[in-house]
C-alpha cells in the first residue's frame, strides 16, 4: 500500500483542501455558516488529531467530511471571543 508523506504542516494542508473545501460548501449550504478551511482544519489538528494514533491521509479526509457542525461552530465561536 502506498504511504503519503508530507515535507510539513503546509503540504498537508495543501493535500487536504479538496475535502476542506467540500465541507466549507456543505457548511454554507445546509447551514448558511461562513467557516473557513482554516478553521476546520486547525479545529481538527487542536482537538481530534492529536488523539489519533497511525492517522493516514483516509482518515483525515473522513474526519473532516464527517465531523460534528456543533463543535466546530463551538469552536470556531470560542476562538473569535479570545482573538477580540
Amino acid at each position: 500500500m502506498n504511504e503519503f508523506y508530507f515535507k510539513d504542516i503546509n503540504d498537508l494542508y495543501n493535500r487536504l483542501k479538496p475535502a476542506l473545501r467540500s465541507k466549507v460548501k456543505e457548511l454554507k449550504i445546509r447551514h448558511n455558516l461562513k467557516i473557513k478551511e482554516e478553521d476546520i482544519f486547525k479545529y481538527l489538528a487542536d482537538n481530534k488529531w492529536p488523539k489519533s494514533e497511525d492517522l493516514t491521509l483516509y482518515d483525515m479526509v473522513e474526519d473532516i467530511l464527517y465531523l460534528d457542525n456543533n463543535k466546530l461552530i463551538d469552536y470556531v465561536a470560542n476562538n473569535i471571543k479570545e482573538a477580540s
